[in-house]
């Protein structure tokens, strides 16, 4: 194999435009929350923890990805690796929209109220798990674990661009990424359960996890595939990601579109067939009033478009498809959390959308912050990662 001389691209320079957006955008969605909140209280939580939820599956999941390639050795990911780590950079913020969360739980959670739970046979068989306390205490330490797993690994990649080509470093990471996706499949999965899931506690699915899993993963391979190619167009990553690290990425975009909708259907079919009432009761809430429209979306939108639309092998390394794509893959997966949560809320279906998007606009300005921050301060490429000259040549036949 040839030998190719990787330039170091450093760091990328966040402009004063760029920067003052992502504060503005930020104040917008505070102010919303907060004129909701006072007004509507039920609108107001409904669309925190909608945004509270995406956005943390957005960080969580490029914890996920970076272990993953360095647990099996991924060759083709290295030039795009340090993308997916810069989402964890919001992963702090996690701590305080969980901690704002709590003062919401009451207008959120039936299983919070002492009375209904009293009052209920079902919610007080599940108050060992369902109560205030509890649920307080393993979201904070589930999100210490996130913490320190992110704190090592995207560690341990950020020192080794200081040792290039120290292979021990990688190893390091080779050796915790098992035990961080071990406790990221079980964490999630109570995550799932307690944020969304128990929304409606009386309801219950043991695929839950592997479903929100499903949206995660979705949802982060879009996001890492458009900051790839912005800074691809920036002359970042130019001569380093090619159109073969673009397949790549479309691959797995469009492998996740088929993984969710399997799972969507696995959920739905199983509960459909066996037509319990205290099962089916969770769908008929989603597919009466206009809820029928947004669930219809979810089968077009989330699935049918994104599969056409990544279906050739020249969609997959086209930039400007794989821009459409991604940003209709983000958009996608925000309604699908929206249909997960405000059902529960709003039983004739979207209500006052404007709230969710105003309090979205926070939380994109945040989320932009914290990852533009990220790529400021370190090299966008992960420079000292001895698999990135080969990576560099990686392309199909």
């Amino acid at each position: 194999m040839s030998t190719v001389e990787i330039k170091n691209p450093g760091s990328y320079q966040v402009s004063s435009q760029l920067r003052t957006l992502f504060v503005v955008l930020t104040f917008l969605g505070f102010m919303v929350f907060v004129v909701a909140l006072l007004t509507d209280p039920k609108r107001a939580w409904s669309g925190f923890v909608l945004n509270h939820f995406y956005f943390m599956s957005l960080a969580l999941g490029g914890v996920f990805f970076a272990s993953l390639q360095w647990l099996t050795g991924a060759m083709w990911s290295a030039p795009v690796r340090r993308v997916t780590e810069s989402l964890t950079a919001y992963l702090p913020f996690v701590v305080i929209t969980s901690i704002v969360m709590f003062f919401g739980i009451h207008n959120l959670f039936h299983w919070s109220h002492d009375e209904v739970v009293q009052s209920d046979p079902i919610l007080l068989g599940k108050s060992g798990y369902l109560n205030v306390t509890f649920f307080i205490v393993r979201t904070l330490v589930i999100v210490g674990l996130w913490l320190f797993f992110a704190k090592k690994l995207i560690g341990n990649s950020i020192l080794q661009d200081s040792k290039p080509g120290d292979y021990s470093i990688t190893l390091k990471n080779k050796a915790l990424s098992p035990l961080f996706i071990i406790v990221f499949a079980l964490s999630y999965t109570v995550v799932s359960f307690d944020q969304i899931m128990s929304l409606d506690p009386h309801w219950f699915s043991t695929i839950f996890g592997v479903y929100c899993f499903a949206g995660l993963f979705y949802s982060t391979l879009a996001l890492t595939c458009l900051i790839t190619i912005g800074l691809k167009r920036t002359g970042h990553l130019e001569g380093v990601v090619n159109e073969n690290h673009l397949h790549d990425l479309g691959k797995f975009m469009f492998a996740f579109t088929i993984f969710w909708a399997y799972i969507a259907f696995s959920q739905f079919m199983l509960i459909w067939y066996a037509n319990m009432p205290e099962e089916t009761g969770y769908y008929l809430k989603r597919f009466d009033h206009d809820w029928f429209y947004v669930s219809i979306f979810l089968l077009v939108g989330k699935f049918i478009i994104p599969f056409f639309a990544l279906l050739t092998r020249g969609a997959k390394r086209s930039e400007s498809r794989l821009v459409k794509v991604a940003i209709f893959m983000l958009f996608a997966q925000f309604v699908d959390v929206l249909w997960l949560v405000e059902p529960e809320f709003f039983k004739h279906g979207p209500q006052n959308l404007l709230v969710d998007l105003g309090i979205a606009l926070g939380f994109i300005g945040v989320f932009g912050l914290f990852v533009s921050k990220f790529l400021s301060k370190h090299n966008v490429l992960a420079v000292g990662d001895p698999r990135l000259a080969e990576s560099v040549h990686h392309h199909h036949q």
